[in-house]
């Protein structure tokens, strides 16, 4: 189960700007990542279990870590439940 396009379009600017002009491998789109996060949170499967549709879970569990120290994902959970709540209104 992916983010439909209007929560991406919620969700997106929360998130860190891709790098850009590094040498070396491309960095996956936050887009994929941030549905393989959500996939095996949903599901509590390991890490190494993810689906091959989604970036290697090296990828993933990297960013869920770097996310996770850097409050970005505390703000993408605060302003989804700001939005969710509005939405009740």
């Amino acid at each position: 189960m992916e983010l439909s396009d209007k929560k991406w379009e919620i969700i997106e600017p929360l998130l860190p700007e891709l790098p850009s002009g590094k040498q070396g491998r491309p960095w996956r789109d936050n887009r994929e990542v941030l549905d393989g996060i959500l996939w095996v949170l949903r599901t509590g499967t390991p890490w190494r279990d993810g689906p091959e549709k989604y970036p290697s879970y090296q990828t993933c569990h990297r960013r869920f870590q770097q996310w996770s120290r850097d409050g970005t994902l505390e703000k993408v959970q605060m302003h989804s439940q700001k939005c969710l709540r509005s939405e009740k209104k």
